[in-house]
């Protein structure tokens, strides 16, 4: 009780004081009588506007209701349950931990003896796009399945066709028959979400059902190895498997991506397509059951600084042509290997993963503009596109060709090389204290400062050449590819 009574007082005379402050002029001179009005205009006029002591905060922007929004979207997710017959070997064990299927078998463990098939069950998430039933998902979820069925908000249940798919963008389009006026998902601007906005995303966590998960945009056109065409949007909205296909709002309750991937062991962190590279394709999904993307015919690496430096460019930026395939398009339109290519149709390319997306969402047979930086001077290229295939046409690796006795120690410049076979030098050895990042044992160096290499004479003479701190471009042959390496020249 006595601190309560010592806290009152104190409390009575902050207010005794803050009473005083406000009913008269404690600081500077006597207040102006209120009854004579011209001197109060004139000392208001005198006195000079005094800025506040604490700015007033911006308004905070309005936060959406999550609960509405999920009301307003529930109706336009599905439930996906794909079955597939699986051919086993009597006596096969089945994997306990089928993260996706669940109990194969019928929950009854290992097969029997007379049983050499079995099916399994896949699930994953999906959306309607319009009332004429068709749905978008991710090809991984229906890949190979004998059969596809679509379990809508209302529980009803239907068989789905498979309309088309595209592996290499991870999407396939279904579609229910029977089922009229359905809601379609109203599609929105992946280039437009910005970083830290808030998304929602709705799917089938293992099997659940409809489940509501907020978070936000964490990061855009990141790539994840999945791919040629990675530029995935990173969420912390909860995905786990199940969730794949299914849809990822804005705000606006409008689709801005398709909830794809997760990452092993890293909690709290999804991956979606944007939605702006779905609209790219939807229309051949629909009317083709497939995607036909143009192609350059041509190999390309990251730039670095080391390579920019090499190669007298701005900058690290854009993509390294490493190979060109011969009579392909790059190679039609004058592209060099050592070329770097900046720009695609007047867009940058500052990342080299960003040039097969820009170059895919062109059809086969259309002629595209490329900025190329070609012996340090920029130009301006057309290139008229090949079709890429379904498949991968290169035939198989090739097996290594076994190494040559080393030519020696380590060099000042920490490399330990031998002739290989067919010409050039092998890299055997990179010293941990070496200044050259670029290169890795096994690769092959073909070509010294435009200079061929034959062998570790032909090296040694085209290295003498280059000025003490200076860089030196090296063209390498690493296994089946063929890429440039940057080798940084010891001052004196």
């Amino acid at each position: 009780m006595r601190f309560f009574r010592t806290t009152s007082h104190a409390l009575l005379a902050l207010l005794a004081l803050t009473a005083v402050g406000c009913g008269q002029q404690v600081y500077g001179s006597p207040p102006v009588q209120a009854d004579r009005p011209s001197e109060v205009a004139a000392a208001t006029a005198a006195a000079p506007a005094q800025p506040p002591l604490v700015a007033s905060p911006a308004p905070a922007p309005g936060t959406f209701d999550v609960a509405a929004l999920a009301d307003k979207v529930k109706p336009l997710v599905v439930n996906i349950t794909t079955t597939q017959k699986v051919e086993m070997v009597r006596g096969e064990a089945i994997d306990p931990f089928d993260f996706f299927g669940g109990a194969p078998n019928g929950g009854r463990g290992r097969p029997g003896p007379h049983e050499r098939s079995m099916k399994r069950n896949a699930l994953g998430t999906g959306f309607i796009i319009d009332a004429q039933g068709y749905i978008l998902t991710n090809e991984h979820v229906i890949h190979d399945a004998d059969d596809v069925r679509v379990r809508l908000n209302d529980d009803r249940e239907f068989p789905a066709e498979v309309v088309g798919h595209d592996a290499r963008l991870d999407l396939a389009l279904l579609k229910v028959n029977g089922v009229r006026d359905l809601p379609g998902a109203p599609l929105g601007s992946s280039e437009q979400l910005r970083v830290g906005e808030s998304v929602l995303a709705v799917g089938n966590p293992f099997g659940l059902g409809h489940t509501v998960t907020l978070g936000i945009v964490s990061a855009k056109a990141r790539s994840i190895g999945a791919g040629p065409y990675d530029d995935f949007i990173q969420t912390d909205a909860s995905i786990n498997p199940g969730n794949s296909g299914g849809p990822l709002f804005n705000w606006k309750g409008e689709v801005v991506g398709i909830n794809t991937a997760i990452r092993a062991g890293a909690n709290g962190i999804g991956f979606a397509i944007p939605i702006d590279a779905v609209k790219d394709v939807l229309a051949q999904l629909r009317d083709r059951g497939r995607v036909d993307r143009g192609r350059l015919g041509l190999a390309f690496q990251p730039m670095s600084a080391d390579l920019a430096v090499a190669l007298g460019a701005d900058g690290p930026k854009g993509a390294l042509v490493s190979d060109i395939e011969p009579g392909g398009a790059a190679a039609r339109a004058g592209i060099k290997a050592g070329d770097v290519i900046v720009a695609v149709e007047g867009t940058p390319i500052v990342h080299a993963e960003e040039l097969p997306r820009r170059v895919a969402r062109n059809a086969p047979g259309t002629t595209i503009k490329l900025a190329v930086i070609h012996d340090k001077q920029r130009r301006e290229v057309s290139a008229t596109l090949d079709a890429l295939p379904d498949v991968d046409r290169d035939g198989p690796r090739a097996p290594r060709a076994p190494a040559a006795t080393p030519a020696g120690p380590p060099d000042p410049l920490g490399l330990q090389l031998s002739d290989a076979p067919g010409g050039g030098v092998r890299v055997e050895e990179v010293a941990a204290s070496s200044a050259v990042h670029d290169l890795n044992p096994g690769d092959v160096i073909v070509e010294a400062g435009h200079a061929p290499v034959k062998d570790g004479a032909s090296f040694r003479a085209a290295i003498a050449k280059a000025k003490p701190g200076s860089t030196v471009l090296l063209k390498v042959r690493r296994g089946r590819l063929v890429q440039f390496a940057a080798l940084p020249i010891p001052g004196k």
